[in-house]
């Protein structure tokens, strides 16, 4: 989260932005979506055995995850920054085959993403369970704050936030027996003495009243040893085990030097000791040229068995190419060792594998709706509503999206780039490097500029466009480009007559290909086109790409 620190320091807090302004609709003109279909294929060539499981367990962007058991049942939490409906909620049995129930950021009240960049929003949230409680504390980073949100049923719907006056991100909830405190990354308590130079800080939490108590201490400064100047340590987690009380945390920012650490003390305030051998899971000690690779490993949140096995979720991205990867930061998950007390995700220089011993648990249907593997599927956008995959950028597709009759009906809304409204655009996760994504489109623009289509967007400044535009008086199909610190490009585009047509966009790691079907006949409107501007490398950011339909006026 460093641009993210970086800017809490130079604002010095949180703000609420101004409000949206109106959707540009456009009344009477409407474009009609049906048959959304993903066909998705990974790179890595690995065939699971009957007894292991295929990493990672969630594809695409969920990144920073969270975990609790209660029971016999697992959930689950991932960032979602300023895409709504945001904080996804799963659940799972075996810790494998994951579903998503719900959406804790599912009304617009909750948090107020107006004016905010994609990778502002909901940041690193932490989900827990207390006395038939479930709790979710998170920063909402340029929107409030830091705040809690309650519920009964994980599927939702959960509270309205309470606001929590500390400063910094990714808290935490410790719970020790009927006693509870936060632990979140901040600023130090002293002059930072380089860039990227945080703190882990505690405090005790009232969690009947939902309010701090106490004093807040500093229980780690700079990471595990300031001397070597350590950065960014955050997404702390606190957790009991014999006489310990440990700390994990990510360290080294979240690109490929990222890492996960490890302390311990004999309480939540420390004094804590760094394990000798630490990081306890990392991939920046393999070489950067490595086939297959997996990068970027960190962020990790423990959980156990009621066989008492212990086991980490953690965040980490699959590359095409050195550091450039278009899907996001996606969920992995691994086994916990403890050698003399210390837990140990992963020996040193060891790959993180994409096939392993699945726990010793009954194991899962396989989902409805996949989320490893050679992802596929087609949404014919029944039962009225859109799917809980779908997401939108800073606000609810409600204005301006209907669903009915197998089809998706959107007017006209805002535009993609434009932070002072809510893009007339929902789209569902690029889940792998390879893949073909399909919508038949009904619509004929009316007015110069008028565009409805496919788009790819990594974030307000990166994005890919392929549909329908009006301009120079006739109706085209195009190509748009439009990478970061650049204006849009046409990079190829066709007279269509007609107002049906079934878009195909492929994507193949850094590239892109562009297929349109018009009565019976295909014809490729571009290929090889560069897409690596797609990645979150280029684009900046911690998001994504998500793809769906879109539809904007002037």
């Amino acid at each position: 989260m460093k641009a993210a620190m970086l800017l809490l320091l130079a604002t010095g807090g949180f703000a609420h932005a101004a409000p949206v302004q109106a959707l540009l609709a456009q009344p009477g003109r409407t474009a009609t979506f049906s048959h959304f279909v993903y066909q998705g294929q990974t790179e890595e060539r690995v065939a699971p055995g009957r007894d292991d499981y295929r990493n990672p367990i969630l594809y695409g962007y969920y990144p920073d995850p969270s975990v609790v058991r209660v029971g016999a049942d697992y959930y689950l939490v991932n960032s979602s920054f300023a895409h709504f409906p945001g904080l996804p909620i799963f659940h799972s049995r075996d810790l494998v085959s994951w579903t998503q129930i719900g959406n804790a950021i599912s009304r617009p009240g909750q948090l107020d993403f107006a004016g905010l960049s994609v990778s502002r929003g909901a940041f690193a949230p932490d989900i827990s369970f207390h006395d038939g409680l479930f709790y979710i504390i998170n920063t909402c980073v340029g929107c409030g704050g830091n705040y809690v949100i309650t519920t009964r049923d994980p599927a939702g719907p959960w509270s309205d936030p309470t606001w929590l006056p500390f400063d910094g991100i990714d808290p935490s909830i410790f719970w020790d027996g009927d006693r509870a405190w936060i632990v979140n990354n901040g600023p130090p308590d002293e002059a930072p003495r380089y860039e990227g130079h945080r703190a882990i800080w505690v405090q005790q939490f009232d969690w009947r009243a939902l309010k701090l108590s106490g004093a807040r201490t500093q229980i780690v400064n700079g990471g595990t040893d300031i001397a070597k100047r350590p950065v960014w340590i955050e997404g702390p987690h606190l957790f009991r085990r014999g006489a310990y009380v440990y700390l994990i945390a990510a360290e080294g920012g979240t690109a490929d030097q990222h890492s996960e650490v490890v302390f311990r003390g004999s309480g939540p305030t420390g004094p804590f000791t760094p394990f000798a051998g630490n990081p306890i899971l990392t991939q920046r000690d393999l070489p950067a040229t490595r086939a297959d690779a997996v990068s970027s490993a960190g962020h990790a949140d423990f959980v156990t068995t009621p066989a008492g096995d212990w086991w980490a979720t953690f965040l980490a991205v699959r590359p095409y190419a050195p550091d450039l990867y278009n899907s996001g930061r996606e969920t992995f998950l691994l086994p916990v060792t403890w050698p003399q007390d210390w837990p140990v995700i992963l020996p040193h220089g060891q790959r993180i594998p994409f096939a392993a011993k699945r726990p010793m648990l009954p194991p899962d249907p396989v989902p409805a709706v996949p989320l490893a593997g050679d992802v596929t599927y087609r949404d014919e956008f029944e039962g009225g509503r859109l799917g809980l995959q779908w997401i939108g950028i800073r606000g609810p597709s409600d204005a301006f999206a209907t669903v009915a009759d197998h089809h998706l009906r959107l007017q006209p809304a805002g535009r993609l780039g434009d932070l002072r409204s809510v893009p007339g655009f929902v789209g569902r996760r690029q889940q792998t490097a390879v893949a073909t994504v399909s919508i038949d489109l009904d619509d004929r623009p009316q007015q110069t500029g008028d565009r409805a289509g496919l788009a790819a967007v990594q974030n307000d400044e990166a994005y890919l466009f392929f549909g329908l535009v009006r301009r120079e008086g006739r109706v085209e199909v195009v190509l748009i480009v439009r990478p970061k610190d650049s204006g849009e490009r046409v990079v190829a585009a066709a007279p269509l007559t007609g107002r049906h047509v079934t878009l195909s966009l492929h994507l193949n790691g850094g590239r892109a290909s562009a297929i349109f079907i018009v009565g019976g006949k295909s014809r490729t409107l571009a290929t090889d086109v560069d897409a690596s501007f797609l990645s979150t490398q280029k684009a900046g950011g911690f998001v994504g790409t998500i793809i769906g339909p879109y539809a904007a006026g002037r």
